[in-house]
């Protein structure tokens, strides 16, 4: 790491990260080149990083990968969360490595390339994960020149101005803009992905917040039938696919932002007691709803190692997170029972309404960290469906 403000990069560096305190952190450049500003933090799961670039809630972040093996299993066309990546770059140990995995199909640089995002390997991660947990996750910009000329005053402006996370909602830009039906199951290796017909089982319609497209699945798999629609359908758009259950899903950027045009829709469907089941955004969306206060983490959770306590009956599972904000637990109305909490700090993992057919959790069932600790969550839902709606 460098302190500010050289503006000269030391030998054989390509590519940067600049803080907006003007601290810069010199590396090697790969995938695409130019620069992007967002939000840089940490993620501490071992494989999966496929998944993690292309997850909706990773939107205008710069992931830091604490294993330093990124990339040396390429990418395919089966181990991805959504159409394109949305994650702005990542920054590994060491140098991404030439495949080697049956199911390859592209390089992990040359992939990050053809989608416009960006790279920088050659980084003391442990040093910039000691850096976010200090002091938070950061502003700030990646870049990659091949020739190393960078204008760092400009760089450092650039992440300076951006007006951070806080008060930004995102899940409109990553949402569908049209409705679809879903059905495909889940992977295996035999057979890929299965497509199951599920006409006679109950409609789940999902609210696309950002939603990873393995929850789809996972709910497929479970027995619905599942309808995807945008994040900022109405209550009526909602009804006109006569659900029997609402699924809201995990997006990125500050629930209370997207809460504006979500919540209104959520009190009507808690009104009429429609089921409803919650992940992530989803989960703090659900908790704004009744009445409950999100907050913005100092550095978030994100990883695939996470243990968090069920309270009914105090069995711990390992869980998947990625999220930046939490519900206050304190905030929670008498009608919000507290189901889940994380086992590293205390904070809310899950909720259930006494009052309304309605729960929630703050981590990533379907990631299947456990690996099935926690796909119990899908046939949940369905059989709160059942019980209501017979």
């Amino acid at each position: 790491m460098a302190d500010p403000i050289s503006a000269r990069p030391p030998e054989g560096a390509t590519g940067v990260l600049v803080l907006a305190d003007g601290q810069m952190i010199w590396g090697r450049g790969f995938g695409a080149t130019g620069a992007k500003v967002g939000e840089v933090c940490f993620h501490t799961a071992m494989t999966g990083y496929e998944e993690i670039m292309t997850d909706p809630s990773f939107a205008s972040q710069i992931i830091n990968f604490t294993f330093p093996h990124i990339g040396n299993v390429g990418a395919n066309r089966e181990d991805v969360e959504a159409k394109t990546l949305h994650a702005l770059g990542c920054i590994v140990r060491e140098d991404v490595t030439a495949p080697s995995n049956f199911r390859s199909l592209w390089r992990f640089d040359s992939w990050l390339k053809d989608h416009d995002r960006i790279g920088l390997a050659g980084i003391d991660t442990r040093a910039l994960t000691g850096l976010l947990r200090k002091k938070g996750a950061q502003n700030a910009v990646i870049a990659h020149d091949p020739k190393g000329q960078f204008d760092i005053p400009a760089l450092i402006e650039t992440a300076r101005s951006w007006a951070g996370l806080q008060g930004m909602d995102l899940a409109r830009s990553v949402s569908t803009h049209q409705s679809y039906n879903w059905q495909e199951g889940i992977w295996s290796l035999q057979n890929g992905y299965s497509v199951v017909d599920n006409q006679k089982g109950p409609h789940v319609v999902a609210i696309d917040y950002g939603l990873k497209h393995n929850i789809l699945r996972n709910l497929v798999e479970a027995g619905a039938r599942v309808t995807v629609v945008k994040a900022t359908a109405s209550f009526d758009e909602v009804m006109a696919h006569k659900p029997d259950g609402v699924f809201l899903s995990n997006g990125p950027g500050d629930p209370a932002a997207t809460a504006e045009y979500a919540v209104p829709v959520l009190r009507q469907l808690l009104d009429i007691k429609m089921p409803i089941f919650g992940i992530c955004l989803g989960h703090q969306l659900l908790a704004l709803a009744v009445g409950a206060t999100t907050y913005k983490m100092h550095q978030g959770h994100r990883g695939a190692n996470h243990p968090v306590k069920r309270l009914d009956d105090r069995k711990v599972e390992i869980t998947s997170m990625n999220h930046g904000f939490a519900v206050a637990t304190d905030s929670l109305p008498e009608q919000a029972r507290p189901t889940h909490l994380s086992l590293f700090d205390g904070s809310l993992a899950g909720l259930e309404l006494t009052d309304r057919p309605a729960f929630s959790v703050q981590y990533h069932p379907e990631a299947s960290p456990g690996p099935q600790d926690s796909y119990y969550l899908f046939t949940k839902f369905i059989d709160l469906i059942a019980k209501e709606r017979p």
